[in-house]
């Protein structure tokens, strides 16, 4: 079993040859897909596409740096979506201060607002956690939410270990295969596998052998979990068995 934890097929980088992408995933040995949704307008997007190919499941949510187009009765509308139709997780959603911090109320409200909606439907969440780390934990803190993922982590040992605390698995995937990503490296490298969770961020965040400039594709999680056996000298049948376990273990669903 394989699992890609996070992968925008929903993205018009897909639009020419979407169902492509799907199949050769599938073909490949990527048994399930995980697609977050980021905006209101693309709730009816990830659902559709997971009706039809049955590899792939969805979150739904409002990602931060979505929150300047969004509208108060998004929240209100995820909620009804999430009632009738069951997705894996809410996501994607959480705080980047990397892109603007001119907007840290709004995203803040829309983070906390929809931490509230996770923990009312007993579902975990897939984070956004760019450049505000401290401040992700500290919300996940006040709303006690079951656990999830925080996706692409690229922060401390310290705050891996609180994530991990706080019943969450921490996605690696394309950022650790470049040789300067010497922390990240040290994080694959060191932390627990059974800490860790597989994802590829397609169409974004490629891997070395992609180039930056290309499109990356759910495919390739099976080199990006080999890398990651090389990475820790491990046989590759390990990370597979352990990361598609933990991600079984914080998106129940997806079973």
């Amino acid at each position: 079993m394989l699992i890609d934890t996070h992968c925008h097929l929903d993205a018009a980088e897909f639009d020419a040859d979407r169902d492509a992408v799907a199949l050769e995933a599938l073909q490949q040995g990527v048994t399930s897909i995980v697609v977050p949704a980021v905006a209101r307008h693309h709730f009816d997007d990830v659902i559709a596409l997971s009706n039809k190919h049955k590899h792939c499941a969805y979150g739904l949510g409002i990602h931060p740096m979505y929150v300047d187009d969004a509208h108060e009765d998004d929240l209100s509308v995820l909620s009804a979506y999430v009632a009738k139709h069951h997705p894996v997780a809410i996501g994607e959603i959480g705080l980047d201060y990397f892109v603007t911090k001119a907007n840290i109320e709004q995203q803040t409200h829309y983070f906390t607002e929809q931490l509230k909606i996770a923990k009312q439907h007993d579902l975990p969440v897939i984070l956004h956690v760019r450049s505000a780390i401290d401040d992700v934990l500290k919300h996940l803190r006040r709303a006690q939410v079951v656990g999830g993922i925080a996706h692409a982590f690229n922060g401390s040992f310290q705050q891996a270990e609180q994530f991990i605390a706080l019943g969450f698995k921490l996605g690696f995937g394309g950022a650790m295969t470049y040789s300067r990503a010497l922390h990240i490296r040290e994080l694959a490298k060191k932390l627990p596998l059974e800490a860790m969770v597989l994802e590829t961020d397609a169409p974004d965040i490629p891997p070395e052998w992609v180039g930056k400039n290309g499109r990356n594709t759910p495919v390739q999680t099976v080199k990006i979990a080999q890398f990651l056996a090389d990475l820790r000298q491990v046989n590759v049948s390990q990370v597979l068995d352990i990361t598609s376990a933990n991600a079984l273990q914080v998106l129940p669903k997806l079973a």
